[in-house]
């Protein structure tokens, strides 16, 4: 008896200790979500791993809105980029791209034209006179449906028309965002087509492992398991070669300080205006899920890795970030405090043959599957 009462003594002491830590963590207002857009309601979400990870999604572009996981003393803090309420995101001054799901196509695909058995396909021009992330209205501007949500995950769909966005073929998508207890979000995506098309889809986490606006991420420390990178022209569209990084400032295979090369002399640090590169991991497998990458920051302990069955990870440095607009805690978004890895195909493949391919037809099934799992060390 004495045994049972000490068992739910302690079973009690965990439960309330659980509820203390959450509530030292300051969660945004769900209220400031609550919305209709395109006639389709809007809400923000609250998901937990049950071992102090806490995300914060919005069925309006599929957005991680917040993220907050401890450092080596315990100390929560918020690593992702994002704004406070829906008004900002429907409205924005600054950086689009804060955390959603992209798509159709992640990434750029060049003067926005490819072509698919003989047809010729033009898509809106949104960046610099190319395709980005999908075009003036992709997957980040849309509300998803929500087929369910429990305290650890989240299930969201999509109907994407045929031509929308200039794509073909209507694409019914299927995402899930679960946390996990060894706090890992983990990232699944489904799609189907009843006509042949492109798909190329990724998260735009941005991640700042200090905390949200707390300084510079040249001195997060990464590492990438890949050879090689797929090098772009100036307006960053890949030219079709596959290069080594050996000897160039684009090797991580050995983790280094982000900073301790980035404004080098070199063509392709100059293209980007730093890192915003694709990477080709050196995979193991052909479809399994592997480590490609892993990024510490050494003041917090705080350890983000990233885990994929694709094989391209896009690494961007937040060279494009200028100060001019305040994140959701009043702090500015300043130059090079966020760091994006995307993991996806190969940017511009529709017009790149020997890239891998993101043709998908009817009766096949896109599927991928992104991890960032985060501890301290």
């Amino acid at each position: 008896m004495k045994n049972v009462l000490l068992i739910s003594c302690l079973i009690c002491c965990l439960v309330s200790c659980k509820k203390e830590d959450s509530s030292q963590v300051p969660l945004l207002n769900e209220n400031n979500f609550l919305s209709t857009v395109d006639g389709k309601e809007v809400a923000l979400y609250t998901l937990e791993s049950g071992n102090g990870l806490y995300m914060q999604v919005t069925n309006f572009g599929g957005r991680v809105v917040s993220l907050f996981t401890p450092d080596k003393k315990g100390k929560h803090e918020d690593v992702v980029l994002g704004y406070e309420n829906l008004d900002r995101y429907l409205n924005n001054e600054g950086e689009r791209f804060l955390g959603p799901v992209v798509g159709r196509y992640a990434n750029r695909i060049g003067k926005g034209k490819f072509t698919l058995d003989s047809i010729d396909y033009q898509l809106p021009l949104n960046n610099n006179g190319q395709s980005l992330h999908g075009g003036m209205k992709g997957l980040d501007m849309v509300v998803w449906n929500v087929d369910k949500v429990t305290d650890h995950e989240i299930q969201l769909s999509y109907v994407s028309p045929d031509g929308e966005e200039g794509y073909p073929g209507t694409l019914s998508i299927r995402m899930i965002y679960e946390l996990t207890p060894d706090n890992e979000f983990r990232i699944t995506y489904h799609a189907t087509t009843d006509k042949p098309t492109v798909v190329n889809l990724s998260h735009h986490g941005l991640f700042n492992l200090k905390g949200e606006g707390n300084g510079t991420i040249t001195d997060h420390i990464l590492m990438l398991n890949a050879s090689h990178i797929t090098p772009v022209d100036d307006a960053l569209i890949p030219t079709g070669e596959i290069t080594p990084v050996e000897g160039t400032p684009f090797d991580f295979r050995v983790p280094t300080a982000i900073g301790k090369r980035i404004d080098a002399e070199d063509p392709q640090l100059k293209n980007g205006a730093g890192y915003d590169h694709n990477w080709v991991i050196d995979r193991k497998t052909e479809k399994e899920i592997e480590l490609v990458a892993k990024l510490y920051e050494p003041q917090s302990g705080r350890v983000m890795e990233v885990w994929t069955d694709q094989p391209g990870i896009q690494f961007y440095s937040g060279n494009f970030f200028d100060g001019k607009v305040k994140g959701k805690y009043g702090k500015t978004q300043n130059y090079r405090e966020a760091v994006a890895l995307e993991t996806q195909k190969f940017p511009d493949s529709p017009n790149q043959p020997h890239f891998p391919s993101t043709r998908l037809n009817p009766g096949e099934e896109y599927t991928q599957t992104c991890i960032y799992k985060f501890y301290t060390e």
